[in-house]
């Protein structure tokens, strides 16, 4: 970097991006925070140990093979053509946004002292990588192996949301040129697609024991510990904050990428390349949140379990549109996706005797769903991407943003992409006998297991130094 307005650019933007990392770490804290509370003293340390032992095994797949997928295919089955070539402003060398050290997977081996942005900006993706893991963990709590869990949050970690990435959350994507597809922070590309992997799983490993009574009846197995609960998720609120960041590119200069030829304008976009501000999305994830949170108190008549979670559920609902609504709509669509939500959970519970234990697939799944299908609605018309506006790509156009785009992107993200390969998954792991804990292992709580396998160990080294 010879110029110094240009070292200045780049380095912000590394800072940036970095920064956004180090807080969306919280919510990976908040996460562990959140399960123990929930969870019965029998079973606190294995909680904490499958959410610690998610980060070695996310991160790891997510170097070798998951960033990968993300820039590999963005086309889908070949449904779309490509604007990736050496016309687009994105592929060349001189770009900050290089596509080229993505696909080539060179660059950010080794520390390189011309590349500032690949290693944080990949970092920010792992991030979401390892809480589309940890909403998965909390759903199955108190009864899945070790193993078992293992497995599955490299799929929903390293694969199957990589691929919904790809597919809906880049400037490439085939959902955004064909569907109008639109999901600025990730109502379904994260939290639709985790929350229904979540329901897949759920659906083959059955209730935790004592969950549902002789006639069927479920019962409440609260949280055993509020605090920590209350703790863990105002820290995933607070990391919220660097997960909105991540989604955007904090500096773009959309004179020529808007078809404006000898035009200078810089600004803040989405992951779209769509026009957006810090400023703006602070009033719409505040009011999301707002609104969420007095949903969840008045539907669940003040409890605080329900209400903390709400809060989550309204900030996800409003996310796929909130860098294009007003705050007031952003309170709305917060407030009409907790109502849903919460209502749907504890319909599914009924019905179909699923035991998600800390509302997880309702919080993400069911609030991201609803979100997507909302706005479609509310911003039908609207681009779906920056790329859509302009002359650009030699004549290869986006679909706007519309209902039944929304809906189908919907049902990809929850259904196609989540619920199918976790109940796939789970299945496999379940005929391998992988899947759920022994009953007595259940009853006795998973921390007892571990402590005597410990004292195994402990005797076998003993008699070997004999």
């Amino acid at each position: 970097m010879t110029d110094q307005l240009g070292a200045l650019t780049t380095i912000f933007t590394e800072f940036y991006y970095w920064v956004t990392v180090v807080l969306m770490f919280l919510i990976h804290v908040g996460f562990c925070m959140y399960e123990v509370g929930a969870s019965r003293y029998k079973h606190h340390q294995h909680t904490l140990m499958k959410n610690t032992m998610l980060i070695p095994l996310v991160t790891v797949t997510w170097f070798f093979f998951g960033w990968w997928i993300y820039w590999a295919f963005p086309t889908g089955p070949g449904i779309a053509p490509s604007i990736m070539n050496e016309s687009t402003a994105l592929i060349t060398d001189e770009s900050t946004f290089s596509a080229k050290w993505y696909l080539a997977n060179t660059e950010y081996m080794a520390i390189n002292l011309g590349d500032h942005i690949s290693g944080v900006f990949w970092a920010a993706f792992l991030l979401f990588s390892w809480t589309a893991a940890s909403i998965v963990s909390g759903a199955i709590i108190e009864r899945i192996t070790t193993f078992a869990f293992g497995i599955l949050a490299i799929a929903i970690g390293s694969v199957f949301w990589t691929i919904d990435a790809a597919w809906g959350w880049h400037f490439d994507g085939w959902m955004l040129k064909i569907l109008g597809y639109h999901d600025a922070y990730a109502s379904g590309v994260i939290h639709a697609i985790a929350g229904g992997f979540a329901l897949g799983v759920l659906c083959v490993l059955g209730p935790r024991i004592g969950k549902f009574t002789s006639s069927g009846e479920p019962r409440n197995i609260g949280p055993r510990n509020p605090w920590l609960v209350t703790v863990g998720l105002f820290l995933i609120y607070t990391g919220f904050w660097g997960f909105y960041a991540a989604c955007n590119i904090p500096i773009f200069d959309l004179g020529p990428e808007y078809g404006m030829e000898g035009v200078t304008y810089w600004t803040a976009t989405n992951i779209y390349v769509t026009p957006t501000t810090l400023s703006g999305i602070t009033f719409n994830f505040l009011m999301s949140l707002s609104g969420g949170l007095l949903a969840g108190y008045w539907i669940a008549k003040g409890d605080p379990f329900w209400t903390y979670s709400s809060g989550l559920a309204g900030v996800i609902c409003a996310s796929a549109g909130n860098d294009l609504y007003h705050p007031i709509q952003a309170m709305i669509i917060g407030m009409i996706g907790v109502v849903i939500a919460y209502k749907l959970h504890y319909w599914v519970e009924r019905k179909f005797k699923i035991d998600d234990a800390v509302g997880a697939v309702a919080v993400h799944g069911y609030a991201g769903f609803v979100g997507l299908v909302i706005c479609g609605f509310v911003l039908n018309g609207y681009p779906s991407s920056g790329y859509s506006v302009g002359a650009m790509w030699d004549g290869t156009t986006y679909a706007t943003i519309n209902p039944l785009g929304q809906f189908l992107g919907a049902i990809i993200m929850f259904g196609v992409l989540g619920m199918l390969p976790g109940y796939v998954i789970a299945k496999v792991l379940h005929g391998m006998g992988k899947l759920r804990i022994p009953r007595d292992v259940e009853i006795a709580g998973l921390d007892y297991e571990m402590m005597e396998s410990a004292k195994k160990d402990e005797r076998a080294v003993s008699s070997a130094t004999r």
